[in-house]
């Protein structure tokens, strides 16, 4: 038996562990969803508030968008240092420190006497989500390979589908109710919630699977991964498909309150529901017999979408058809992410850390250039170009990924 041989059977033995254990699964499934609902919240509740905190704080749009971009460039970093150490120390020591460094630097946020020291604090809220967000994906490629996998993250996603719908109306109500302030008090009774499910956390990374040497030595581990074609086709894909959604997030409350005139508490809601059709697009990347293909038909859905909202943007300027437009890029990004991230975790798995960071990181470093550019000038013009520039960029990296052979049942 070969050491791929002796892997493959081990995450066997332990995913029919798990399925045995079905009180167990289902909390690792609810822990996991918190856990990237975790990463989700970190931006996506707040900005219901951002058009009060820039008149807050007395700064210009784009400064206030820079906590966007803060908050990314965190997740990033944090991913790119967490990924290797959890391969050498295993998955909850890694889990518990970040989401403390959360908790410390949220409450810091509250106290914040100007922007840049709101922004500052914002950089170690990424770092300490960041975390959580990259064992979501890490946690299941230690148990399951191929089709389960799929299935376990497209279960998670699917259901991690509720963070981006409730938390803008979450924000939006608590901004309304108790200023921008409230809302950062809400994230830290989250956290400290995930801190304490972790006490019935089973560690999911084998002594015998962890790398052995320095951290720095298993930091090495990027550069094979960065050396695997497929693996960062897929990176790709994903990485630019989300800056499209970052690109939306960190222009829809200006666009929605400030041109279109609805309150925090109303844009919650709108964006909620916006939401709902990014998880059915996770779902039905599962009815494709090959993922690839479900990147592939979101990718040319993305372009009807993108340009019908580009085109909105710059003519039409209706929230009606802002809306039906969006709805539409929300689909077709639903069925790149479930794919993008299965097919990257599946060619990456034998070193999950390291391949789930980078994965991550491909997101966030594209959505922490286009967060402040989508607020420079008219903020509708910025918006239907970026849209554009980057579906341009998705459906190359689709492309490449259809002509990849297929390695989900590998």
């Amino acid at each position: 038996m070969d050491v791929k041989d002796g892997t493959e059977n081990m995450n066997s033995a332990l995913a029919d562990k798990l399925s045995q254990s079905k009180h167990y699964y289902w909390f690792l499934v609810g822990f996991l969803v918190l856990l990237s609902a975790l990463g989700s919240f970190v931006n996506d509740m707040y900005t219901p508030a951002l058009p009060e905190m820039s008149r807050f704080f007395g700064c210009s749009v784009p400064i206030a968008q820079m906590g966007l971009t803060m908050g990314m460039i965190g997740l990033a970093v944090g991913q790119f240092v967490l990924g290797p150490v959890s391969d050498k120390y295993g998955r909850k020591p890694v889990m518990v420190l970040s989401v403390s460094v959360f908790i410390i630097s949220a409450i810091a946020s509250v106290f914040s006497p100007n922007i840049h020291v709101f922004n500052i604090c914002r950089l170690f809220q990424g770092m300490g989500a960041s975390g959580g967000y990259f064992l979501a994906r890490t946690i299941p490629a230690d148990v399951y390979t191929g089709r389960g996998l799929a299935k376990l993250m497209a279960l998670i996603g699917a259901i991690n589908g509720i963070a981006p719908a409730s938390a803008p109306v979450i924000g939006g109500l608590t901004a309304d109710a108790y200023g921008w302030k409230g809302v950062f008090v809400v994230l830290v009774l989250f956290a400290a919630v995930i801190l304490v499910m972790s006490l019935n956390m089973r560690e999911s990374l084998s002594d015998a699977k962890r790398n052995i040497g320095s951290v720095w030595h298993s930091l090495s581990g990027y550069k094979g991964l960065l050396a695997n074609k497929p693996f960062v086709t897929h990176v790709c894909l994903k990485g630019v498909s989300l800056g499209l959604l970052f690109a939306y997030i960190s222009s829809s409350p200006f666009i929605l309150q400030t041109h279109y005139g609805l309150s925090q508490t109303n844009y919650g809601l709108v964006i909620g529901f916006n939401a709902i059709f990014m998880v059915v697009g996770t779902m039905v990347a599962l009815k494709f017999k090959l993922l690839k293909n479900a990147a592939v038909a979101g990718a040319f859905i993305l372009v009807f979408g993108a340009c019908g909202e580009a085109f909105a943007l710059y003519r039409i300027h209706s929230i009606w058809v802002y809306e039906l437009f969006m709805i539409i890029v929300l689909f077709a990004l639903g069925l790149i992410f479930t794919s993008s991230n299965t097919l990257a975790m599946n060619e990456g798995r034998r070193q999950a850390g390291e391949a789930s960071s980078l994965l991550g990181i491909a997101g966030y470093v594209v959505g922490a250039v286009v967060s402040p550019l989508v607020g420079m000038g008219n903020i509708l013009h910025s918006t239907a170009i970026a849209y554009v520039a980057i579906t341009i960029l998705v459906i190359f990296f689709a492309i490449k990924t259809k002509l990849l052979a297929p390695d989900l049942d590998k």
